[in-house]
């Protein structure tokens, strides 16, 4: 990669106006695939910093740490197979379905920062801040923007579909950005419900039955299943607390 052209073509996708037009004379000099090389790693270092701050995905635990025997139901090659990201090149959807606890939105947040870290933007948000966000918008025109907005990002992963129970409108407003980015970008799901549940999450939305099937039309959807950790973590915590003032009253 450091022939000639191969960085005349590198400075050229840089911007390096300057240094391109003195390439006859400079081009052939050590300093120069250096100076490109910086310029490319401060760059995409950049860009990173500025998605990762765009993306909102918050403090997680790395898939590392993610304890795969603890789940009673968890298809582990399937969450390494998204972590290729090759769902994103054919822009499929991903449906993660567990009850409370289980890890999807920990899963959800290491396929987005992987997506980053691979040059994809990405949008992380709960369904209930983002419904809420668009139902409250007073005008067409900022409407219409902030859809534009969530309908951009090459990733837009909507957490907690479920959780709440939304009225029409926010179901009219999910099935139109679902709309906007069916079979050209993948959104990633997490929710504590079965689609078949769906009608409870937005009881009385003429639009469930056609959401659910654009959602699922092009899709890898996986179900979770086990105890939650947090009430795990909160009983390990117990009982350490529980022997630490056995240890204390012990003669």
């Amino acid at each position: 990669m450091n022939d000639p052209d191969s960085l005349k073509a590198r400075a050229q996708a840089l911007g390096l106006h300057g240094l391109v037009s003195h390439w006859t004379d400079r081009g052939v000099e050590s300093w120069v695939a250096q100076l490109i090389e910086w310029e490319e790693a401060e760059r995409a270092q950049r860009s990173l910093l500025r998605r990762l701050a765009a993306a909102r995905i918050g403090r997680f635990k790395p898939l590392c740490d993610f304890d795969w025997d603890f789940p009673k139901k968890c298809d582990r090659g399937a969450i390494e197979e998204l972590m290729t990201l090759e769902f994103l090149k054919e822009a499929m959807n991903v449906v993660l379905i567990g009850p409370n606890g289980v890890g999807k939105t920990m899963l959800a947040r290491n396929i987005a920062h992987q997506a980053l870290v691979h040059g994809h933007t990405v949008r992380f948000v709960s369904a209930g801040e983002m419904l809420a966000e668009l139902s409250a918008l007073d005008s067409d025109s900022a409407l219409r923007r902030r859809l534009r907005h969530y309908g951009a990002p090459s990733l837009l992963c909507i957490d907690e579909v479920g959780y709440l129970s939304y009225g029409n409108r926010h179901a009219d407003l999910l099935f139109e950005l679902i709309n906007r980015r069916y079979e050209t970008k993948s959104i990633l799901l997490t929710t504590n419900k079965s689609f078949s549940s769906w009608p409870e999450v937005f009881p009385n939305a003429a639009c469930v039955v056609s959401m659910v099937d654009r959602i699922t039309h092009h899709a890898e959807i996986i179900h979770i299943d086990g105890e939650s950790y947090r009430v795990k973590e909160a009983r390990e915590t117990a009982e350490k607390k529980a022997l630490r003032r056995k240890a204390k009253k012990a003669p």
